[in-house]
């Protein structure tokens, strides 16, 4: 479990599942369940008290099958803290704040920070980001992924918020590079579907 840049982390893969606000073991069930069915990239969100409980009960099982596992809704240095103590390998914010990347890049920690605007995007680039979080990406659609990539080639998309199952082939298809999915992953039927998602 060494692939801690994002380049080597999201290598291959298409969809990032995002677990939020579930107990412990359901955590760890669904994170399961998305290994099983293909999905490696595997994010918890911890923006309430008490969520890194489910964090670290998913570092855990992700340790025994070689998968790294990232902390979501890092919107301080405190849930900085939290993440790298639950043993997350990576932290993921919905804006950009660079007291927050610095935090992360501090604790050893790749940052993904959510970025919706050109601005936010060349402010993302100045502070050596490369990978970053489009959100809300269904409010801004894949048309924003298309005009974004002409001015930034460089830089590579994960498009997370109200993102459906059905839609992840268009998403890649463009410009984004991974897909943040959430509830689908719940659903055997969805599961399945996202095998069947096209790529770019």
């Amino acid at each position: 479990m060494t692939r801690t840049d994002f380049d080597s982390l999201f290598a291959g893969q298409r969809v990032m599942a995002i677990l939020r606000g579930l107990p412990p073991e359901e955590t760890v069930a669904l994170a399961e369940t998305a290994w099983d069915g293909g999905v490696e990239l595997v994010e918890v969100p911890i923006g309430q008290k008490g969520q890194e409980a489910a964090l670290a009960a998913a570092v855990e099982a992700g340790a025994k099958r070689g998968h790294l596992v990232g902390a979501g809704t890092v919107v301080s240095t405190d849930h900085v803290a939290r993440a790298h103590e639950a043993g997350a390998a990576y932290t993921v914010a919905p804006g950009l704040d660079e007291t927050v990347l610095e935090a992360s890049r501090y604790a050893g920690l790749q940052h993904l920070p959510g970025v919706a605007t050109a601005s936010e995007l060349q402010r993302a680039a100045r502070l050596g980001c490369r990978w970053v979080k489009v959100f809300p990406a269904s409010a801004l659609g894949p048309g924003w992924f298309k005009a974004m990539g002409g001015p930034f080639p460089d830089m590579r998309f994960v498009a997370t918020g109200g993102v459906a199952v059905s839609e992840v082939g268009t998403y890649l298809r463009a410009g984004a590079s991974v897909c943040g999915i959430g509830s689908a992953l719940a659903d055997p039927e969805q599961l399945a579907l996202l095998a069947e998602q096209p790529g770019d």
